[in-house]
């Protein structure tokens, strides 16, 4: 079994990022805004920071409290969207109750929206247009080109249908040519429909829910998810050391994905930067 590290293939990422953001005229920009004590959340943005570090961007953080109402984050990511120097805007979810999610990422300027979550850019994924692509497909999309996993012709299952990562999973698959199937809550008989996967995407956040005989041998086993064990370590939604008997490809947690997802969100910002430079 061969480990898909995420980690060695970011860092390689982040490196080709910093020449071509060295050759620019204006060093990329990124804005990431975080509402609220989410712990989580808070690691999560940190990380960020130092990518933008590492890739010589230029980065500004705002960490608003709780209480944050709908019309002052919308109010700062408008003031967001008027800024030269920002190319890439990142508002963290999830965000408090209190607060509509789909208002405040449909007040991102689509060309600053470098997780690819405004409605016009997963509008252009659907219809195959350029756009932003989603941070952890894309990610794991450039993960597979890695190993040479070939996509074309294969059967893939993706267990998981959020707007984040299942629907955008599948449509970059689909657009890679395999054969999709959708799973989710409502699926009768999953560990059927998982047998059948040459490549098989869990991105449900469910600990231990992908089991030895819900996977094909020799399958492509992609495990998105970031969940803790009952000792606090972090797990993913696949049983890593009973699936590495049966999977020729498996992503490990932490180490596989994650790391492809900050990777790819420094590939957004960087092509944020072209465009609005006239430059891609």
């Amino acid at each position: 079994m061969t480990n898909l590290d995420g980690k060695a293939l970011a860092a390689k990422i982040k490196k080709r990022v910093r020449g071509e953001a060295s050759a620019l005229p204006r060093r990329p920009g990124l804005a990431v805004v975080l509402v609220g004590n989410d712990p989580a959340s808070r690691v999560y943005v940190t990380s960020k920071r130092k990518d933008c570090e590492e890739c010589g961007f230029y980065s500004e953080e705002y960490a608003l409290l709780e209480e944050t109402t709908q019309a002052e984050l919308i109010e700062l990511v408008e003031s967001l969207n008027k800024r030269e120097n920002i190319d890439g805007i990142l508002v963290q979810l999830p965000l408090p109750a209190h607060l509509d999610e789909d208002a405040v990422i449909g007040a991102i300027d689509p060309a600053k929206d470098v997780d690819g979550f405004h409605p016009m850019n997963a509008g252009n994924l659907l219809i195959g247009r350029p756009g932003f692509l989603p941070c952890t497909p894309a990610g794991i999309m450039d993960l597979l080109e890695e190993y040479g996993i070939e996509t074309a012709g294969k059967r893939a299952v993706v267990v998981g249908r959020s707007n984040i990562v299942g629907k955008p999973m599948a449509l970059l698959l689909l657009r890679g040519n395999a054969t999709v199937t959708v799973c989710h809550s409502q699926t009768p008989d999953l560990g059927e429909c998982c047998r059948q996967a040459d490549i098989l995407i869990a991105a449900v956040g469910r600990r231990g829910l992908i089991t030895p005989n819900m996977v094909k041998t020799g399958a492509v086993v992609v495990d998105v998810a970031m969940n803790r064990d009952e000792n606090g370590r972090l797990c993913g939604d696949v049983d890593y050391a009973a699936v590495c008997e049966k999977a020729a490809y498996l992503t490990p947690v932490p180490g596989g994905v994650g790391p492809m997802t900050r990777a790819a969100l420094m590939e957004n910002t960087l092509l944020a930067a072209k465009r609005r430079q006239n430059l891609a």
